[in-house]
């Protein structure tokens, strides 16, 4: 197997609009929207777009599979994907990170997908190891030359794979391909630092890469509002915002998930912090929905309701809507007179404006708040374009619950 050839393999032309989105950015170009084509294309070609009057608008790699038929990997002046090209890039990502992190914290993003130029790939660190997830087939024809790439780049004890559900089994059937080490050896639980607090990522079998890092400067923001208060943790998965707040200085802390895994992995992850005995940490399994609306009668201080995606396609997005304005509803009941709320949203197919509108109106129907602050996405998980800003955060003071 051998990287894409530098040469033109694959001659396209698009629609008027697609052509128009390509040159304004955005890094999708749907099967419908390719009007010319010289050949037909296989996984992993490099496409070279050309425009009506003939000249150089994108450099993508191809898929006849998907209904992403080119991810974009470069737009504007001609380019050649060339073995130095490819270094350049993962270069360029790694010193935009190296600004941002010190040795407090040894668990961040290294790629984020096409924000970096990457479509269908995310590159994440856990101290000395390395986390590879790919969501599209594109990248499997050049996977040794991208491996060789990273490690001279980036550097790593081990390399782990993770592939996107839907590319399991032609990686497996076409290229040999599944998840495991591509370099070196791990177990499974790796410790990292993430501003000095350690933690543990499942790399082999956890969810996503094995931790959810794009959370980081929100669980810091949570410390600083900690002090002195009954901390409940909603959806608190391995219990992230749950040791923020412990550090924070918090009276209390209570993990509420339905997973027994994700609550032992939270007890670990305090395990590994000696300081974080001294604070009383509480947890219950349960339905967090049930539980909000029906479960013992239990006020906090503070409560981060942070649930997994709750649309995973554009379908689900109206029903999402109505469920976070039913968990801020729930969650500000649960509220002491000037307790804290604070809400996020992971879900791509739900806009910042229809996440935040819905936590307003749930707060004013209840109470009077007051806005503390509004958040998106971290420099490591950059939003480039419209459908990768999926991350949405917002803190309000109630004057009353």
């Amino acid at each position: 197997m051998t990287a894409p050839a530098s040469t033109v393999t694959l001659r396209l032309r698009l629609t008027t609009t697609a052509e128009r989105h390509v040159r304004g950015g955005h890094p999708w170009v749907y099967s419908d929207s390719v009007t010319e084509q010289n050949r037909d294309g296989d996984i992993g070609d490099i496409a070279v777009i050309y425009d009506k009057k003939d000249k150089f608008l994108a450099l993508g790699l191809y898929d006849p599979t998907s209904p992403i038929r080119v991810r974009v990997l470069h737009a504007g002046k001609p380019a050649r994907a060339t073995p130095e090209w490819w270094l350049e890039r993962l270069l360029k990502a790694k010193t935009i990170r190296l600004a941002h992190f010190d040795d407090d914290t040894t668990g961040f993003r290294w790629i984020s997908g096409e924000s970096d130029g990457f479509p269908g790939l995310v590159l994440d660190r856990y101290a000395e190891v390395l986390v590879l997830k790919l969501y599209s087939a594109i990248w499997l024809p050049m996977l040794p030359n991208l491996v060789g790439w990273i490690l001279t780049t980036f550097g790593a004890s081990a390399l782990v794979l993770r592939l996107s559900r839907n590319i399991q089994d032609i990686a497996r059937s076409r290229w040999g391909v599944s998840e495991g080490c591509l370099h070196g050896h791990t177990e499974n639980l790796v410790v990292f630092r993430e501003n000095g607090i350690a933690f543990e990522a499942e790399v082999i079998q956890g969810q996503k890469t094995g931790f959810y890092l794009d959370q980081r400067d929100n669980r810091a923001r949570v410390e600083r509002l900690a002090a002195d208060q009954d901390v409940l943790n909603v959806f608190s998965f391995s219990g992230g915002f749950s040791l923020y707040a412990a550090r924070g200085g918090a009276r209390s802390v209570t993990d509420l998930d339905i997973s027994k895994h994700a609550l032992e992995s939270a007890r670990r992850n305090f395990a590994l912090n000696d300081w974080a005995a001294k604070v009383p940490h509480h947890q219950i399994q349960g339905d967090a929905f049930e539980w909000l609306a029906s479960g013992p009668r239990q006020l906090f201080d503070l409560i981060i309701c942070d649930p997994p995606s709750l649309a995973r396609r554009e379908s689900d997005r109206a029903g999402a809507i109505r469920a976070y304005h039913t968990l801020a509803s729930s969650c500000l009941k649960r509220l002491r007179p000037g307790g804290i709320l604070v809400a996020a949203s992971c879900s791509a197919h739900v806009s910042a404006d229809e996440f935040l509108g819905a936590v307003f109106d749930a707060a004013d129907r209840l109470c009077p708040s007051v806005e503390l602050w509004r958040s998106g996405h971290a420099v490591d998980h950059p939003a480039s374009f419209a459908e990768a800003n999926y991350l949405k955060c917002l803190a309000l003071r109630v004057s009353r619950a």
